[in-house]
C-alpha cells in the first residue's frame, strides 16, 4: 500500500475505533438515565463503528495463526510496558497533569500482567486449558480465575471486576 493510503486507513482506523469506544460511552450514560432506546441506538451505531475499524484494520495489518498472534501479542505489551507508557507518564509528569500520569502509569502496570498472561498461554497452548478471566473496570487489570478482593494496580474492589465471557 502506497505511503499517503496507509497513513489515511490509520487515521481511518483510529478515528472509527475511536468512535466506537465514545458510542459504548454514551451507551453506558444514556442507560444510567434510563433513555433505553437511546442506549440501543448508540450500541448498534457503536457496532457499525466497530465494523469498520475492523476492516481498517485488516488493511493495515494481517492476523495470523494463534501461536504467532500470541507472540505478537506478548511483543507488543513488552514495548508498550517498556518504552511507550514510561514515556508518556515521563511527559505527563513534566506537564504536572497528575489525572493523565496516574493513568499511565496504571496503563503501563497493567500491560506488564497481559503480558504475563499471553506468555503463560504460549507456554500452555498445546494443553488448551480454559481459564475463567476477570477484567478490572477501572484500570483494565486481568485477574484469572477469580477476581482478587482489590485490584493490585489501582484498588478498586471485586465488585468492579467483570468476567470475560
Amino acid at each position: 500500500m502506497k505511503e499517503r493510503t496507509a497513513n489515511n486507513v490509520h487515521t481511518a482506523f483510529v478515528e472509527e475505533a475511536k468512535a466506537h469506544q465514545r458510542l459504548l460511552l454514551f451507551a453506558k450514560k444514556a442507560e444510567e438515565e434510563d433513555l433505553q432506546q437511546i442506549a440501543h441506538l448508540f450500541r448498534a451505531v457503536a457496532a457499525a463503528e466497530g465494523v469498520h475499524s475492523r476492516r481498517h484494520f485488516t488493511l493495515l495489518e494481517s492476523v495470523a495463526d494463534t501461536q504467532t498472534n500470541l507472540e505478537r501479542a506478548f511483543q507488543t505489551e513488552t514495548a508498550v510496558n517498556g518504552i511507550y507508557y514510561p514515556k508518556m507518564l515521563r511527559e505527563a509528569e513534566e506537564d504536572a497533569e497528575e489525572t493523565a500520569a496516574l493513568v499511565f502509569s496504571q496503563a503501563r502496570d497493567v500491560e506488564s500482567f497481559h503480558a504475563k498472561l499471553y506468555k503463560k498461554a504460549l507456554d500452555h497452548l498445546i494443553a488448551q486449558r480454559f481459564t475463567k478471566y476477570n477484567v478490572c473496570t477501572v484500570c483494565g487489570y486481568v485477574s484469572e480465575s477469580e477476581p482478587p478482593q482489590t485490584c493490585p494496580v489501582c484498588g478498586a474492589p471485586s465488585s468492579k471486576f467483570e468476567t470475560v465471557e
